[in-house]
């Protein structure tokens, strides 16, 4: 278990990748034309000492201008979609052990926008309520991801189940066992969708008790032991299915193996 939480540990190393791919995204179509602009400028202002000269520096420094404000675009473009994707890619390995409320902010998008005001609105009035806001939000936004991609293992489950139905006839033993197993793992993951649902419907309601504190301006007495038994589901249930994806993969291997046999 130690090894797939440690697997999902972000470096300073991932943190600069990020931050160098913004600013090069912000500042590729201020530099790439800046450049041409100052040097010609310069050019213009050393040499140009005739009209015609000067005119000529002029023209090509604008013409280089326009071409490098061009690729720079091209090249923010470029560098805002990886920006994207390495976001992506911090927001799986963030959740992949369980979103924490200190890491909200990278899951801001999937906020609701009542719970995006009510932070606001608790961090002004009660700092208190707005962290027990911020870890029931992070149980919720856990049970949410472990609902959908649960349901989607279960289909893949199910369909891979399908075709082992159908490959059957042809090899009865290895068929018989790999269907075992994947209904071994149907009621696996269809036991973590159905924790993630009751652990969502917890955080769900808690969000209401915690709102409705707030709107009269009191605090929560039992919301510590609340919390408590939230963060620990939303820590475990990840990483079961996690575990469960890992065992998928390996028996699609075994799988793929069979059939090219």
């Amino acid at each position: 278990m130690d090894e797939i939480v440690s697997k999902y540990d972000i470096s300073k190393r991932d943190m600069a990748r990020g931050r160098n791919l913004k600013i090069a995204a912000v500042s590729a179509p201020l530099v790439l034309p800046a450049v041409p602009a100052v040097v010609f400028l310069l050019l213009m202002l050393v040499f140009g000492s005739t009209p015609p000269v000067a005119a000529t520096f002029l023209f090509i420094g604008l013409i280089l201008t326009a071409i490098g404000f061009v690729i720079g675009l091209g090249l923010a473009g470029f560098f805002a979609i990886r920006h994207s994707a390495w976001t992506k890619d911090m927001r799986e390995r963030i959740a992949a052990d369980g979103i924490k409320a200190e890491e909200i902010e990278w899951f801001r998008h999937e906020l609701k926008t009542n719970e995006k005001r009510m932070l606001k609105e608790m961090s002004k009035t009660d700092p208190m309520l707005e962290d027990a806001y911020r870890e029931t939000l992070a149980s919720r936004l856990t049970a949410t991801r472990i609902v959908k991609s649960s349901k989607k293992e279960l289909f893949l489950a199910q369909r891979r189940q399908s075709k082992l139905k159908q490959l059957k006839r042809l090899n009865k033993e290895s068929s018989a066992k790999f269907t075992a197993e994947i209904e071994r793992d149907l009621k696996k993951i269809g036991s973590i969708n159905d924790e993630a649902k009751t652990m969502l419907a917890e955080a769900e309601s808690r969000l209401q008790l915690i709102e409705a504190a707030a709107a009269r301006g009191s605090h929560l007495a039992d919301s510590e032991l609340a919390l408590k038994k939230l963060s620990a589901r939303a820590s475990e249930l990840p990483l079961a299915l996690e575990e469960a994806k890992m065992n998928e993969e390996i028996r699609r291997e075994i799988e793929a193996e069979t059939e090219k046999e």
